[in-house]
């Protein structure tokens, strides 16, 4: 498969890349990372991932733009989870091609694993998408007279796909030596997961309760004093009549 062929797919239909639709929010740059050598593409895809995360606990699907990690092309892919630990490829760099002598377009990502470590690869594609979590795997191909050594080194990223579940995997699968006689399949000698959080949102300092003071109460010396209540209606004992005598 050529690399400039890579496209990215729809949840319904491959749509292929045009430079025109360039979007600087899904590329990194990547000039300054370093990696093992030999396996640059595998930190490379795994930096790209986590630059488009950001905050967030993955990316989505439709957020990866192959314009992001063009040098790693060939070793990328995207697989769709089906059903519990069962994935297949939906699209794929030329390397995995060549690793298996055909286009592997559709098929399951353990057709690239020997029958003996299937089980394994289905328990961490599960973690992968339920925990969810970052998988690196070390790979040893099976060796023959026309099968020469062969190790590599496979990494798993979850996706959210457009419909918001965890059902997509951006992938990337480096080989290192002679492919040989195809296909070549690999035993998984070793395996590496680690949990994914989104960061922690640190508490808000509370600003300080301004201190409120009570405003004094009037000492009882300069309280004005209260007003007796004075009925209008005649008392009983007090004549209604009264003779005033004026000497005027």
């Amino acid at each position: 498969m050529n690399t400039a062929c890579f496209t990215l797919e729809k949840d319904c239909d491959t749509q292929k890349m045009d430079k025109s639709d360039y979007s600087p929010h899904n590329i990194a740059d990547m000039t300054e990372f370093r990696a093992e050598v030999g396996y640059s593409a595998i930190s490379q895809v795994e930096a790209y991932w986590e630059g488009l995360r950001g905050a967030r606990l993955m990316p989505k699907r439709s957020e990866i733009d192959p314009r992001g990690i063009e040098s790693a092309l060939e070793y990328t892919f995207v697989l769709e989870r089906i059903a519990p630990g069962m994935a297949r490829i939906r699209i794929a760099g030329s390397h995995l091609s060549d690793l298996m002598g055909m286009e592997v377009r559709g098929m399951p990502l353990t057709s690239l694993i020997t029958p003996p470590c299937r089980r394994q690869i289905n328990d961490l594609l599960e973690d992968v998408c339920q925990r969810p979590a970052v998988c690196e795997m070390r790979l040893n191909a099976e060796t023959s007279v026309t099968k020469p050594q062969l190790e590599g080194r496979l990494l798993l990223l979850p996706l959210k796909s457009d419909l918001g579940d965890v059902s997509r995997i951006l992938g990337c699968l480096v080989a290192q030596g002679e492919i040989g006689h195809t296909p070549r399949r690999f035993d998984v000698v070793g395996a590496k997961i680690r949990s994914i959080t989104a960061p922690s949102t640190l508490p808000v300092a509370q600003a300080p309760a301004p201190n409120v003071t009570e405003a004094p109460q009037p000492a009882d010396g300069f309280a004005e004093p209260a007003r007796a209540f004075k009925s209008h209606t005649p008392r009983a004992d007090v004549p209604y009549l009264r003779v005033v005598k004026s000497d005027n």
